[in-house]
């Protein structure tokens, strides 16, 4: 087995076209890229119990957020590892053991689920998983920056276009199967016609002579079902959400598509180099902070322009990733209420579908484009363009809320858009970048290396994100709250205002239900739950910014 996954196995002959490898890498990055589509997951794995909305022993949004954060945190340690592995063992051989540790994942992840045990969520998918997207992101850069060095912003726009697109695929699929294996709970009746009982903050109704724990759609509700039903009451646990069945079969799938993919890689001999092609003078790699140098991969971590680059990389990753994480669940939120004919379960899911389109195309536009205009002033426009865009969107956030209007949906929908250009073409630039500033002999390992940035970055925005939100839901109850008729709330929910906070913790009181019962004309807050989230993340894009406009060349004793 060891001869069939070697490095010099897959040494291509004479006259190999170089074209045949981007497929195979598009192929694993699509499969990993699926990452991207986690906000998919997110309503489903808030109901387990619940189904048509969150029960009381219900896993909190939280508690699934961070899930993806553990993965991403993995895989940047474990690029960080791959990437000097790499260079001994070749892509084939880390190409297989992604293809093992991701499908692997989904299937253990698939029981934790089954078993509602979050740890072996987090064991499955976060860090066997996790280590499946880092050998598998790093196993295309390298070998694809050898076979293109005549363009090497194409060449890793091209490497890692899959896995910005990956959620393209990945989150329509994810969607089918999960309503596919959904299955809708006990349906009580209106909630007038049934008698309702709260206990320690739960809600209950008789049936059959006992007790039974429930839940209650009202209008304000329904919008955010996964298959949409009628108002009313639902009893706990006895349907499906369908989520497990879904982690299982992507991890079956994901299997057979990278094992295909990672046997499909080649390498060019060390003395290739594409017919026809002459490497730039000194004058034009000088204009370009072009190296005709190399340095080595420890080497380069004792230069500044590397800590540099990881400030870029982090801030940059950090500003996008916290969206991504919860893109779903924030569309909905922002416009679910505002423009409910619009926004659905459905519209939120096509909404990450297209964070997917401009992610991937923005990976292969913004890593050619810096072929001509350069990487770093290819990051002055990510950084300068992207800070005026995080700050307009609380504007967006509160006009809509104020004046619902399809217009600040199209605003909002344009600007995140393009942001996520951005934050495709900031990882598909950033190997060229290292390219340019390190030499490509140990680029693929010093790639690995910078990819503890992200690691860092899928700490750091998540945490923001839900951290700024759940204070200010938090925040929009109590407020909320203060404004309702006391006699109106305990008929509603059956305990009186000095019980809120067990109700908010046990998911009966929520913005939208108090939303139902709130004096005419109260402006619903739920649309302003991100805006601290965006000024922060410009804050952020500003560092990176300055960190960028100070890179310069590697000095001299660093090189080989």
């Amino acid at each position: 087995m060891s001869g069939l996954l070697s490095k010099e196995r897959i040494i291509a002959p004479p006259g190999f076209n170089r074209w045949l490898v981007p497929p195979a890498s598009i192929a694993i990055h699509l499969c990993i890229g699926s990452v991207y589509a986690w906000s998919i997951f997110n309503p489903a794995l808030i109901r387990v119990f619940g189904v048509v909305t969150p029960a009381a022993d219900d896993w909190s949004l939280s508690n699934v957020v961070w899930i993806f954060t553990v993965a991403i945190v993995c895989l940047g340690l474990a690029a960080a590892f791959a990437g000097k592995w790499l260079e001994e063992v070749g892509p084939r051989t880390v190409g297989v053991v992604a293809a093992l540790c991701w499908g692997g994942g989904f299937l253990i992840g698939g029981l934790g689920i089954a078993l509602h045990q979050l740890w072996l969520i987090y064991l499955g998918y976060g860090v066997i998983g996790g280590c499946g997207l880092g050998l598998g992101y790093v196993s295309p850069v390298s070998t694809l920056i050898r076979w293109f060095p005549d363009r090497r912003g194409m060449a890793t726009g091209m490497a890692i276009m899959g896995f910005g697109g990956g959620a393209m695929i990945g989150a329509p699929l994810k969607d089918w199967l999960i309503k596919t294996f959904y299955s809708a709970p006990d349906y009580l009746g209106p909630i007038t016609q049934v008698e309702l009982v709260t206990q320690a903050g739960r809600r209950f109704a008789q049936v059959a002579g006992e007790l039974r724990e429930i839940t209650v759609i009202g209008a304000n509700d329904v919008a955010n079902m996964i298959i949409p039903g009628p108002e009313g009451v639902y009893l706990v646990n006895t349907g499906t959400v369908g989520v497990a069945q879904a982690f299982v079969a992507l991890g079956i799938i994901y299997f057979f598509v990278m094992i295909a993919a990672a046997f499909s890689y080649r390498l060019p001999a060390p003395d290739w180099r594409p017919e026809g092609w002459v490497p730039p003078d000194e004058e034009e790699r000088a204009k370009r902070m072009i190296s005709s140098h190399d340095v080595d991969i420890d080497q380069a971590l004792k230069t500044p322009q590397f800590y540099q680059l990881w400030i870029v990389l982090c801030f940059n990753v950090t500003a996008g990733i916290g969206v991504l994480s919860v893109a779903r669940t924030m569309m909905t939120e922002i416009f679910g209420t505002t423009l409910p004919q619009l926004v659905d379960g459905a519209f939120a899911a096509t909404y990450v579908v297209m964070i997917s389109v401009f992610n991937m195309l923005g990976r292969f536009f913004w890593a050619s484009t810096s072929d001509f205009i350069g990487r770093r002033t290819t990051y002055w426009i990510f950084f300068a363009l992207g800070i005026a865009l995080y700050i307009s969107i609380p504007y967006t956030a509160y006009q809509v809320s104020v004046s619902p209007a399809v217009l600040w949906l199209i605003y909002f929908y344009a600007v995140t858009m393009i942001i996520f250009t951005m934050y495709g073409g900031g990882f598909a630039t950033i190997p060229a970048y290292l390219a340019d500033i390190f030499g490509t002999r140990y680029v693929g390992g010093i790639h690995g290396r910078l990819l503890t940035a992200w690691s860092t970055a899928g700490v750091l925005g998540p945490l923001a994100i839900t951290s700024l939100r759940d204070s200010a839901s938090a925040t929009a109850i109590n407020d909320l709250a203060t404004t309702v008729d006391p006699a109106a709330f305990q008929a509603t929910f059956g305990a009186g205002l000095d019980q809120l906070q067990t109700l908010v913790d046990q998911n009966t009181v929520t913005i939208a239900n108090l939303m139902e019962i709130a004096p005419a004309g109260t402006i619903d807050p739920t649309s302003s739950l991100y805006n601290t989230t965006m000024y922060l993340m410009a804050a952020l894009l500003a560092v990176a910014l300055l960190s960028n406009a100070l890179m310069r060349p590697v000095d001299s004793k660093h090189h080989m």
